[in-house]
């Protein structure tokens, strides 16, 4: 939810966009219809039914979405109208019942009021009076459907799959060799040996696997023979692939085995691809594989975790020549998408069987999982995971990369220094050794974070040498420092990359201009003046624009590609 400082912080943006590209999932801008009380008390109930199903929100009643300009946007509330009314209004009108919370904020525009409704997260699915509802899914108030509501009910575990009873406790369900792995796995998450030293029936109890005397699906995917899960938990299984082409594979195996094997053998087919190399840099000794072992883990612990397993199909691993792919049925959930899954809070379809791997530390429910993995790639200068929703299925990809030693020491140098690069840091230094200069828009999106986060982490990173800071507001970007460019490229060209500051870039351009004019020779081109400052098109407009009203003699460039800058006298 946003407060009423942060929408007041908000709203001169209006002069510049409109309402519309401020919204996101937890923020929406409504216009009062100050004609009809009735429809806009309709509205406001509509928006309370959206935002509690989609997790809580702030809704600003009195500014039009679609308009630019603050003055024609903000239109205001009608001082008559009674926030006591208001909030009768969407309790009688909502089921369950949903007390909203309202805050005015005064304005210069139109009536002079604007009204905040916060809507508090609960326990949905809501809908109105009459049954009807829709749900917050990013900027939309999409239709509650059916598919949404089973959704809703497996992220508030009212519908967990895998926390359901199927059938008596007896050991002819239980695998010794799974239950064996269990422990073995869980030994190596150092968790506590009075724990593992239960006996099976008294472990599984303990982790909640077992309720009133009966096995649910979770007890079985951790510990079941494979004719168990076969019969309880149809849904579960796995398919590994070595591929050939695209569409050609030459091995094959499937199974369904308790989730401890499943993995195990799974790492076993991948090891003869992902073999131990070994680096030496001075006092670093370093071992890696092609895929982090612990990338892999999480990768493969995550598909079998989150599977839907009311989807009929296997978690799918397929390895090819440049690339490994983990894939399993069941889209995200609670609102998590690739492009927020670094930092959203975690949310588990299969929740009964999620606690029971998160007590043996086999799984982290503080969404570390997601961070370990783009760090263990990030760490030795591979990149990171691409992750996409596809349909209602999620796919992790990994490329095949060598280790890079230049980034891999220096992580490992500042690591003894008591500098710990965390995600953000090694994300925008690798992308800072592709691209000259990151802007704070894109680092925001690189790293999931806001924009105020990230230009925190980048004034530390500028704090500490890594990289600097080069022009002002919106026109601001970052570069790696040409030592550290010098040292993780090694191609000498850190001084190139480096975009000239705006008013050395007018004094170089104008002098270059002159000289040419000097020698009779033609003017500048707009590509030939980005070549020079490494500034974009739009850039190198503004940049001449004002080159022109501070020096006459500085023509227009005219039209056309031989179009040309030129200085006159």
């Amino acid at each position: 939810m946003r407060s009423v400082v942060q929408i007041k912080s908000l709203l001169p943006e209006l002069d510049h966009c409109i309402a519309d590209d401020l919204e996101d999932q937890d923020l929406d801008f409504k216009q009062w219809d100050l004609h009809s009380r009735d429809k806009s008390v309709k509205t406001l109930v509509q928006m309370a039914v959206c935002m509690a199903n989609g997790g809580g929100g702030t809704v600003v009643f009195g500014v039009a979405d679609r308009v630019a300009g603050r003055e024609r946007a903000i239109l205001g509330i009608p001082p008559e109208i009674d926030i006591n009314l208001l909030k009768a209004a969407v309790y009688d009108q909502t089921d369950p019942k949903i007390m909203p919370v309202f805050e005015e904020l005064s304005v210069p525009e139109g009536t002079g009021r604007l009204l905040l409704m916060q809507i508090h997260p609960g326990m949905p699915p809501y809908t109105d009076s009459a049954g009807k509802g829709t749900i917050r899914i990013g900027k939309d108030c999409q239709p509650l459907t059916g598919s949404l509501r089973r959704k809703i009910g497996v992220e508030t575990g009212e519908t967990d799959y895998t926390g359901q009873v199927v059938a008596q406790v007896h050991p002819r369900l239980f695998s010794a060799t799974a239950l064996e792995a269990l422990r073995n796995q869980a030994r190596r998450e150092r968790v506590p040996d009075e724990l593992l030293s239960l006996g099976d029936t008294e472990l599984l109890r303990t982790l909640g696997l077992i309720k009133s005397g009966q096995l649910t699906r979770a007890a079985l995917l951790l510990a079941g023979t494979e004719d168990a899960i076969r019969e309880y938990v149809p849904g579960h299984g796995w398919t590994f692939l070595h591929m050939t082409s695209d569409t050609e594979y030459d091995n094959r195996e499937d199974r369904v085995s308790a989730l401890p094997l499943s993995v195990q053998r799974l790492e076993e087919l991948l090891l003869p691809f992902n073999p131990i190399t070994t680096y030496e840099q001075g006092l670093f000794h370093y071992e890696y594989r092609t895929w982090p072992e612990i990338a892999l883990r999480e990768a493969l612990m995550n598909a079998f975790c989150h599977a839907d397993l009311k989807i009929a199909g296997p978690v799918m691993v397929k390895l090819y020549r440049d690339r490994l792919e983990i894939s399993n049925n069941g889209g995200f959930i609670a609102g998590i998408t690739p492009d927020n899954i670094l930092h959203h809070q975690p949310a588990a379809r299969n929740l009964l069987l999620v606690e029971a791997l998160t007590r043996l530390r086999m799984v982290n429910r503080s969404n570390l999982g997601i961070n370990r993995m783009f760090s263990a790639l990030l760490v030795e200068g591979k990149e990171p995971p691409v992750i996409r929703e596809i349909g209602d299925s999620v796919l992790v990809s990994f490329a095949k990369r060598e280790l890079d030693a230049a980034i891999r020491l220096f992580v490992a140098e500042e690591s003894e220094r008591g500098h710990h690069l965390g995600v953000d840091e090694l994300l925008l230094l690798g992308y800072l050794r592709k691209h000259p200069e990151v802007d704070t828009a894109t680092a925001a999106a690189l790293c999931q974070r806001s924009e105020a986060e990230i230009r925190e982490r980048l004034s530390g990173m500028e704090s500490s040498g890594y990289i600097e800071h080069g022009g002002t507001g919106r026109g601001a970007y970052w570069c790696l420092s040409p030592a550290l460019y010098r040292r993780l490229a090694g191609d000498g060209g850190g001084e190139k990359r480096r975009r000239i500051d705006w008013d050395a870039a007018k004094v170089r351009v104008l002098s270059i201009l002159m000289e040419r004019a000097r020698r009779n020779e033609p003017g500048l081109s707009n590509q030939e003046i980005r070549q020079i400052t490494h500034f974009d098109r739009n850039q190198v407009y503004r940049l001449m624009a004002e080159l022109r009203e501070e020096n006459p003699g500085v023509q227009p460039p005219g039209r056309g590609q031989s179009a040309r800058h030129v200085f006159k006298q």
